[in-house]
């Protein structure tokens, strides 16, 4: 199977050659920016030019970010061949209408989950694969935009390949994972995180040790987090710490939160990032 890289030499198109690079497809790698085609080529990368590969391809994967999509994807999508299946790795510019359509042409959106904050890795060198792809295990998410049922099985293939090593993919539709991103991960949880991590520079401010503060922290979040998503079946909070949690609801929580989720506001948010 003939595949074509496109940004290969960005941040997700290095991770994608770092797996595609070795794997049975047989694939072309294009990339514009000079300093990614530095770092192509000391990965023994050498970079292709568009009219030898695009028009030939069976998959195209568009890995760009979500600002430039909508135009590169009008520079590359006319030039594939009939029945070619296109590939995206965030469903943002597909949601807000942004990608080169073509009735001839599959769409195929996947993304990755990213390795578990409760992963389990035989070797500490695997733990420290926080963003996956290399050697800590992730799921990933697909979804078909267009096409057949053989192109989301393609696509699937692909995406197990290229974010590789995969426990287990998840098929969702585009509409789903736009509420898994931006609205569940980016809006609202990376929101409380960075406020949380604020919080930290707080107390280090007011005169805790910043090592001993740190410690702290992190080791609350873990048993927290394990205890809210059922890593520990039974266990709940005590209940001076429920005490404490809803006071924190009424303080800095507005009661409409759950508004990110809406419709209108993912749609909201997705044209912000496009």
């Amino acid at each position: 199977m003939k595949v074509t890289l496109v940004g290969a030499g960005g941040k997700m198109g290095l991770r994608l050659t770092h797996n595609l690079k070795n794997s049975k497809y047989n694939v072309s790698y294009l990339e514009v920016n000079p300093v990614g085609i530095v770092k192509l080529k000391e990965k023994g990368v050498t970079v292709t030019e568009p009219e030898l590969c695009l028009p030939v391809s069976d998959v195209v994967i568009l890995a760009v970010p979500d600002v430039a999509l909508g135009r590169i994807s009008e520079e590359v999508i006319p030039r594939m061949k009939s029945g070619a299946l296109v590939i995206t790795l965030d469903p943002a510019a597909a949601l807000a209408g942004k990608l080169y359509n073509r009735q001839d042409t599959a769409y195929f959106i996947t993304h990755p989950c990213h390795p578990s904050i409760f992963n389990r890795e035989p070797d500490i060198e695997n733990m420290k694969d926080h963003f996956g792809g290399v050697s800590a295990k992730q799921a990933i998410v697909c979804a078909l935009m267009k096409g057949t049922e053989k192109d989301y099985n393609m696509g699937e293939k692909l995406a197990c390949t290229f974010y590789s090593p995969v426990s287990r993919p998840h098929r969702i539709t585009a509409e789903q994972m736009g509420l898994l991103e931006p609205a569940l991960v980016e809006t609202l949880s990376s929101t409380c995180i960075y406020v949380i991590r604020q919080g930290l520079d707080e107390v280090i401010k007011r005169g805790v040790p910043a090592e001993a503060a740190r410690d702290f922290l992190l080791g609350h979040l873990h048993i927290q987090m394990a205890v809210l998503f059922n890593e520990l079946p039974g266990a709940v909070f005590s209940d001076a710490a429920n005490k404490a949690l809803q006071r924190g609801l009424k303080e800095f929580i507005k009661e409409d939160w759950r508004k990110v989720f809406e419709p209108e506001n993912v749609m909201d948010q997705i044209r912000s990032i496009t």
